[in-house]
Parts: structure tokens; sequence; C-alpha cells
């Protein structure tokens, strides 16, 4: 074991022995808050503060899930219906089966195929079951947030009387617009737990159908000693000459022609031109100017859709106490902070499933080899209701397909294809858990960051993201402690397939052997993990520091550029690898700012709206940026390009000349990376390289042929839409080094502008803690309604135009302070 893992260990050692405060900063114990409410009614006030942030309170979890649940029903009624239609598998039927389901995180599919996924999943009972499971099912608390909740969205639509009533022109009127149950809400949850998983694959798995055998010089299935009628019996199966086969049957050999390592991870749902992404930042008390913790959060997440999140502040008076951000249909706060502890996240590295690759036998592609004998394949057909263009309802049969690990996929582009002699089907680590709930809901009643993670690993639930906090004794956390397959390198090295060792060599993720995926390639158990399959505490990583920690969606191998966390399983992620542009932007920021002195709440909260461009600030060392333009013969582009000052701020101009110079020059570096020296390689711009000044002479061109003028400045050319108005917006894509990442990403519209923004920097915070409390700047960028016609869908985009931020009310006094609305809802359970 290295020096390195062994110090990472006992740190982690110290924070799974750190106590999770029972409740935040109250000192009561969460054992005295009732799970439902004693009365028979639901008690809940709900005040809304500006900018439409509701401040729920209520006496016990369930009624604290009706209040936050009708709040959200008041301004994203028509998210809430939709995350509900897909879960119930019903897309199709009201909105048509071959318009696509587009969640702008990960699925990207037809609703058809969506629909046939869930309706098995609902056949199947996979979210009953894990209801019913006592280690990987919910806790009292998160079912009681989550009924309340499915209560409270209810509660809303009666009382504007159903669809008729909702004002949002998205759902208004829409027949699918309809009460939800509690249970949809958990197939809610579940579709989330499987975005870096099974949500990638929803086309390949409902479309994967058995192959021909076609006249490929496979061995004819007498030389392998086998008579297989056509209606063979499979219970007689195990009577075969089983142990022949492992000689005789081959897995797919690795292939001739390989896809690149860009497209690879693009097919597996990691693709660079489009990250899932976040930054955070938190400073230890070493480092700030009061000496206790502070954290900067900006996850980066889509702008329109399922997967936009909201401001809320919850409270049970004298016993729970946390506020933030929740993703639409999340109960409980997933982002956020209370009087003692604040935290974001950061999309981790990590991969949640393992494809298992079976032998097949030519000519029965549904026959696959075990070591505990031949099987066939399970064939699931399902029904899905579909609307015709004439408004019309028929019936389509869809079939799917299952190992006894998980879902077959045809999936050719990831080199996954189900061929004649073998087919892959994926175990999902999230498809095998309902814990997420309980994972943030104790996270957010920590008092500390050693409880915060405490909290989260004896839940396992937390999904697919790394989590960065600060506490108020001076303590900054980095930790990618989520539910993550137990596949370690030796399991890997006897079990990988030839495709597998392609897919890790350019993605990262091993294909294993399902031959064998029920005996020694089966995924290990740890004795500290909270379940069955997945890694537990000690084999994750996790570092705790007194100066500061920072992720931007690298690896967890450098939390801090003094420390590097080494020796985990390569499913987690790489070490000594380069770290993007936006990472090292992320690190400037701070160190730059500690080579000046402490960190103030002020100055961490600015580095959100500075707008550096780090690859710029590379690139124009020894003036090689100017050189390079020149070569290219830019002209007018060139003096542009000399005089920008280098940022992203609505203001600058020249950011979109390095902008497209930079999306078409992927390797632009004359430095390469060097482990020893990760912040400041690579470097060196190749500005006499032909293939980089041809870079450079498209991008200009491209910006002619667009009829954009090289000296427009960047409010012009980057915008939110919003209705009535095109608001202007800073930052721009990690890809160049921005930190303040804003993208459009397809579908959007393309009229009137170059850059739509669509995707990005979302519900920010800036978060340190004083003598008596907690200061909170915060910013939700796309505002608190999805409603367009709502006030409160373009405020906050406003105030971020303007690199403004919101100060957010937590005492009861500041609550009063800016108050702009309250209600009692008093029902009847």
């Amino acid at each position: 074991m290295s020096r390195l893992r062994r110090t990472a260990l006992i740190a982690t050692a110290a924070l799974c022995a750190g106590l999770i405060a029972p409740l935040t900063g109250t000192g009561a114990s969460a054992a005295t808050i009732p799970l439902a409410p004693t009365s028979g009614k639901y008690d809940v006030t709900i005040t809304r503060t500006q900018h439409g942030i509701p401040h729920v309170v209520a006496k016990d979890w369930e009624s604290l899930g009706f209040g936050h649940g009708f709040a959200t029903g008041e301004t994203s009624i028509c998210s809430l219906a939709d995350t509900v239609l897909t879960g119930l598998g019903q897309r199709s039927r009201y909105l048509g089966p071959d318009e696509r389901y587009i969640d702008r995180v990960s699925v990207n599919a037809t609703n058809l195929q969506s629909d046939a996924f869930f309706t098995d999943l609902r056949a199947r009972k996979v979210v009953e079951k894990l209801l019913a499971d006592p280690q990987r099912g919910p806790g009292k608390e998160a079912r009681a947030m989550v009924r309340g909740y499915a209560a409270g969205v209810n509660h809303y639509l009666k009382s504007i009387g159903g669809a008729k009533g909702i004002k949002d022109p998205a759902c208004k009127g829409a027949t699918y617009a309809k009460s939800a149950s509690e249970l949809d809400l958990w197939y809610g949850v579940y579709a989330a737990n499987l975005l870096a998983s099974a949500g990638v694959f929803i086309g390949a798995i409902a479309d994967a159908d058995p192959p021909s055998l076609g006249d490929l010089g496979l061995p004819k299935l007498e030389a392998l000693g086998l008579e297989l009628p056509l209606g063979v019996d499979i219970p007689d199966l195990p009577d075969l000459p089983i142990p022949d086969l492992s000689a005789l049957l081959p897995f797919s050999s690795a292939p001739s022609s390989t896809p690149s390592a860009d497209a690879l991870k693009a097919g597996l749902g990691k693709d660079p031109a489009a990250p899932f992404g976040s930054n955070a930042t938190a400073v230890g008390g070493d480092a700030t100017d009061n000496g206790r913790g502070m954290l900067l959060g900006n996850p980066h997440f889509p702008w329109d859709g399922r997967y936009r999140f909201e401001q809320v502040h919850l409270t049970i008076p004298g016993g729970y106490d946390a506020a933030g951000a929740s993703l639409l249909g999340s109960p409980v706060i997933n982002i956020g902070f209370n009087k003692n502890v604040a935290w974001s996240h950061t999309v981790s590295t990590a991969y949640r499933f393992t494809p298992y690759e079976y032998r097949t036998i030519p000519g029965f592609p549904t026959l696959y080899l075990t070591d505990h004998g031949l099987l066939e394949l399970e064939k699931r057909s399902v029904n899905v209701t579909v609307k015709g263009k004439d408004g019309t309802l028929s019936e389509v049969t869809k079939t799917l397909y299952r190992t006894e690990d998980g879902y077959v996929m045809d999936n050719p582009a990831t080199l996954m294809g189900w061929t004649p002699i073998s087919l892959f089907a994926m175990r999902d680590a999230n498809g095998e858990q309902l814990r997420t709930i309980d994972s943030f809901l104790n996270m957010s009643k920590a008092s500390s960051v050693s409880g915060l993670l405490a909290a989260q690993d004896k839940a396992g639930g937390i999904p697919w993201v790394n989590t960065i906090a600060a506490d108020r004794s001076g303590n900054a956390l980095y930790a990618d402690h989520s539910v993550v397959p137990n596949v370690p390198n030796d399991l890997v090295a006897k079990c990988i397939t030839p495709i597998g060792v392609v897919t890790r060599s350019l993605a990262g993720l091993p294909v294993l052997d399902g031959t064998r995926a029920r005996s020694d390639c089966a995924w290990r158990t740890d004795a500290d993990a909270s379940r069955p399959g997945i890694l537990g505490p000690k084999n994750l990583p996790a570092t705790v520091r007194r100066d500061w920690v920072a992720n931007a969606n690298d690896s967890y191998w450098l939390p801090n550029p003094k420390q590097r966390l080494e020796g985990y399983a390569n499913i987690i992620g790489s070490e000594k690898s380069e770290r993007t542009l936006r990472t090292r932007m992320v690190y400037r920021y701070v160190l730059d700012a500690l080579a000046k002195g402490k960190v103030s709440h002020a100055k961490l909260a600015g580095f959100e709206h500075e707008n550096r461009v780090f690859g710029a600030e590379v690139a124009r060392e020894n003036g090689d940026l100017d050189k390079l333009c020149q070569s290219a013969g830019g002209g007018q582009a060139c003096d542009v390009l000399k005089a920008w000052d280098g940022k992203s701020n609505t203001t600058s101009v020249g950011a979109h000349i390095f902008e497209e110079f930079m999306q078409r020059a992927p390797a632009p570096w004359a430095v390469p990376f060097d482990a020893a020296d990760p912040v400041n390689t690579p470097r060196d711009l190749k500005e006499t390289d032909s293939k980089t000044i041809k870079a450079m002479k498209d991008a200009i061109a491209y910006l002619q042929g667009k009829g954009i003028a090289f000296d427009a400045p960047w409010s012009k050319l980057q915008v939110a839409d919003k209705v009535g108005a095109e608001i202007p917006i800073g930052g721009g894509s990690g890809t160049v080094g921005n930190a303040n990442v804003v993208v459009a990403r397809a579908p959007f519209s393309t009229a009137n502008g170059l850059y739509r923004i669509n995707y990005g920097s979302s519900h920010i915070q800036a978060v340190s803690f004083t003598s008596t409390g907690v200061k909170a700047s915060t910013i939700l960028t796309y505002g608190q309604s999805l409603n367009v016609n709502s006030a409160w869908s373009s405020d906050q985009t406003k105030l971020f135009s303007k690199e403004q931020w919101v100060a957010f009310p937590f005492t009861s006094t500041q609550i009063a302070a800016q108050k702009i609305s309250s209600k009692r809802l008093l029902v009847t359970r």
C-alpha cells in the first residue's frame, strides 16, 4: 500500500469516527421529531421571500415534505408532471412515440424507448422491491418526506382545479398533469439515480434485438458437440456438455478499428465536448480571514427541464434547519448549508456500472454461457400505448432482454453490440439502491464535515457526485464516497475481456467476463460498505484539510496541489492524469488569492465573476497567441485578440475569437502534461505548428461566415433567452478554461445570436460562518419559476448578468425583512 493511500485511509477513518450532529445547530435530537402529524392534519407555513424563495416550516417530517411539494408545485408543476409521466412510461401516450426525450444531462431517447424501459421497470416492480428492502431501501424519515411531498403536489393541483388551472403555458390544460402517488415520486428518484448508468443506454436497451448468424465463418453447432433443436427445453440445458464450451466459444476479439477515446467516452455518457460538470471550492480556517470554513459551490446543470434546481429553506422548529437547492422532485436539500456546515457536489469520474460480456451459442443468440449452466435470456415483452398523428391510441409491443445481472444492450458505438458470438448486459450499482434521499437528508443534519461524510457513508446512497464541504470549525472536505461497483484492479485483471481491454484503455471502463459474473468475477463486498457489491469508505478517496480543497470534475487524484490521493481502484478515476483548463483555473483562483493574503467571503464569492479564461492566460505566454494569429493572417481579428482583456465578462471584446479557436485546436500545447507539475502543464502554445495555425484560420473563417464582427462585445453574442428579453451572460465554456461555465446545448434556438445559453452555472452559493450564524450569497441563474410568464423566471438571471448576488435569508429576522407573502396550510392528511 502506498504511503499516500495509507494517509488517506487514516483520514477516512478519522472522518468516519466523527460524530453526526443529530440536528442543525439546535442540540435537539432527531428522534424527537415526529414522522407524521399527530393531529391528523398537515400544518405548514410557507413564507416566500424576494425572488420567490420558499421557507417551509412544519412540525414533522411528512408535513415538511408536504409544504415543500406544494411550494414546488406553485413554481414548477410542469416539470413535476413531466417527471411523473416519464416514470409511468406514458410519454408516447400523450406526446407521441417518435418525439425525443432529451433531459439535457444523459438521456437522449425516443419517447417509445423511454416508455419501454420504464414500463418494464414498473412490471418488474423494481422500486417496490427496493422499498421493501431494509438494507437497500429508504428509512422512515425519507419515506415520510416523499409521502408528504407527493401529497403537497397533489394538494396544489387540487387547489387550482387541476390541469385547467395551471398557468404555465408549457403544460396548461395538459391531461397528463394530474395527481401523483408516493410510488410515482419514488420512481422519479430512482430515474435520477440512473443518470450516469442505465440512463445513458435506454435506447440501446429498448432496441436490443438478437442478431442473425450470418456468414461469419463461425464454428458449426456440430463442431461444438451440441445438438440444439429450435424447440430446446431450457430446464434440460444443464445436462449439456458445458465444460468444453469455454474453449470453443470465444469472446468478441478486440476490434481491428476502434473509435477515438473521445467518441467512446461520449457513448458512455462522459462526452468531453459536453461534460456533465460542476465546480466547488472549500477553504479551511488556516486560509480564511475569520478562521472558519468557507464554501463556493457552482453545479453546472440544465437551465430547462427535469434537472433544474429550486431554492428552498426547510425548518422544523427546535429540530432541523437547512437551506439551499433541491433538484425538482427531490423533497430534501441536495446542495446547501445549515448553521455549521455547507456542502456542494461535483460529478465524479467513477463509473456506476460494469458491462458483462457473455458468450452465446451461434445460431441461438438468446442462449448464454455461465459457469453454472447454459441459460436463456429472460425475454420481457412490454406493451406501450402510443398516440398516432391523428390522435388515436394504439399499442406497440417492445421486447427487452435480461441476463441474471441486468439488461442486455446493443450498442456498437461503444463496442458493445449484440453479435452472434457474444452479448453485453449491464449491472448497475445505482439500480440496486434507493438510499439517495436518506443520504442527502442526513447530510443536512450534520454539524461538521466529518459528521456529514459519516452520514453519507451510513446511507450509502450518493449516486454520482463528489462532495466538497466546509464547516464552522475551519475544516475543508473533499470526498468521492459515491456509489461505485466493488471492482478492484485485481478483479479486473483476471476478468477483463478483449473488448474490455480496449474500453478500459480508451475510457477507463472494464468489460468483465459474464460467464463468471456469479462467481469469481462478481462484484465484491467490503466489510465497511453499507450493502454488498459497492466499495466501502476505506476504499474510496477522501481528505480533510485546513487550507483548501477543490474539484472541477477531474478525478479525485489532486484535491489540492499539495496532496495526491493514490492507490485506488481504476473504476473510480485516473491518477497522475492531466487536469482540465477549468480545473487549473479553479486552483489558480485560490492560489493567486492566497499569494496576497487570507480569503474573505467577498473574495471567495468574487471568484465566480472574475471570468478569467485560463486557456488564454497560458496561450498568451511569450506573446505566442499573437504570433499564432499573425501566422494565420488574421488581420483585424489579431488586433482585437491582442487588445482583449482575457476574460469572458459581458464587456469583453474578443472572447469569441479565442473560444472558436480552442474548439478547433484539441492539442495546442508544446510542453506536455507532467504529473510532477499538474497545475502548470501542459503549456506553451504551438504557435508555429501548421495544425494549430489552421485551427485559428478556421475559427476566423467561421466567424466571418456567420457575419459575426470580430469586435463584437460578449454581451451581444452570449445571451439567455427570456420572454421579451435577451439577457447578456458572462462566463463561457469550460473547454477554454472558464470556471463560470455557461454553454448552449442542443436542442436550442440559434436565431439572432451565436451562443444562446441553456446549460451551466445554476445554483451558486458562497457560504461562510460568522460568530453567530451563517452568511450565504446565492444565485439561481435561471430563476425560481419555470413559468415563463412569472417574474421569478428571469429576475435572478438579470442579477446574474450584472454579477450580483441574493443575500439568502436564513434567520427569522432576515426572512421577515425580505418577506413578500406567507400562507398557512392546514390540510387533513
